[in-house]
């Protein structure tokens, strides 16, 4: 699977969550398959939807979701141990790991060769890690929202992109709207 193809299958658990999701082809895959007020798109800022996603579930109490890739995660590798040291428990970190860093032309990354992910989020301090196989994600995000307890999951899944349009909608536009799904 591809991380279009997650996305299409995860679709429905996330209806129900505030989700931030990493910048380029992820928002506008996941814009395409099932677009909610309640989805934060990233148009900016690689790196930081993980940081984002962790501020805002230790500002309020709703289940956060952040949809991230592992180049993302590469390039801001001060997030997990943030994350670690700052628990919330109403936080998912869901590391899609393609190994490619997938916006900017399917580059490999490291998580491709020696690097883990999962074993970086365990030595930063993580407690609960999950790496998983991607037709195994829809159950255990259900899981991690079940738990109610901070959840880092690593998704390994195939390299690729999904053709979809980019976001027209105006960033002013995607904040109000998230803004009023957060108080609402």
């Amino acid at each position: 699977m591809i991380r279009s193809e997650i996305l299409k299958e995860i679709a429905p658990i996330l209806r129900d969550q505030l989700v931030v999701c990493n910048i380029g082809i992820p928002s506008q895959e996941l814009h395409a398959i099932d677009d909610q007020p309640s989805n934060f798109y990233m148009l900016g800022t690689m790196g930081l939807a993980s940081s984002i996603g962790l501020g805002l579930a230790l500002a309020q109490p709703k289940p956060v979701v952040v949809i991230d890739g592992d180049g993302s995660i590469l390039t801001n590798m001060g997030t997990l141990p943030t994350i670690a040291n700052n628990v919330a428990n109403n936080y998912i970190l869901m590391i899609i790991d393609n190994g490619s860093y997938g916006s900017t032309g399917d580059q490999p990354t490291y998580t491709g060769k020696k690097t883990s992910l999962a074993k970086v989020a365990e030595a930063c301090g993580c407690e609960r890690v999950v790496e998983c196989k991607d037709v195994d994600t829809g159950a255990v995000l259900q899981d991690a929202l079940d738990s109610g307890e901070m959840t880092i999951m690593v998704v390994k899944c195939d390299s690729g992109n999904a053709k979809m349009p980019v976001i027209t909608m105006d960033p002013v536009v995607i904040r109000d709207r998230f803004m009023k799904a957060v108080q609402a």
